[in-house]
């Protein structure tokens, strides 16, 4: 079981090191303390895995229509609305987190490109007998 829990610990933390770095780039994004910054971690990982698809699906034809620019725009709605639910996270307008949101995403996916490592997946191969069971 804890080999799930490392890798959700890990991204978890990722998200509140970009959340945090991105705190001191963009000065109309701020955290009250460091638990509002670990539980606006959390809360933006849950927004993303849960939230953000169905938003996804529901503008499927805005999001065609502009070639998959408008994801940007749902990327700065998750960050707004985890800024409204939790006390201590505050975002001064939709255009800081619209970029605040793009610099997030790119230095999670660097700093998860350095530190989480993926096993490759092995793909089983066809028995050379003829026999599948």
């Amino acid at each position: 079981m804890l080999h799930h829990l490392t890798p959700f610990l890990l991204h978890w933390a990722i998200t509140a090191l970009s959340l945090w770095v991105a705190s001191y780039i963009f000065h109309g994004l701020r955290f009250a303390d460091t638990s509002s910054l670990i539980v606006s971690a959390l809360l933006l990982g849950f927004a993303n895995a849960i939230v953000k698809p169905l938003l996804i699906v529901l503008t499927l034809p805005l999001t065609l229509l502009t070639f998959g620019l408008f994801l940007l725009v749902i990327n700065a709605l998750m960050i707004l609305l985890v800024s409204s639910l939790v006390r201590g996270f505050t975002v001064s307008g939709f255009w800081t987190a619209f970029f605040a949101s793009i610099f997030i995403a790119v230095l999670s996916f660097v700093l998860g490109s350095f530190v989480i490592d993926t096993e490759p997946v092995l793909i089983n191969q066809m028995p050379r007998s003829g026999l599948w069971l």
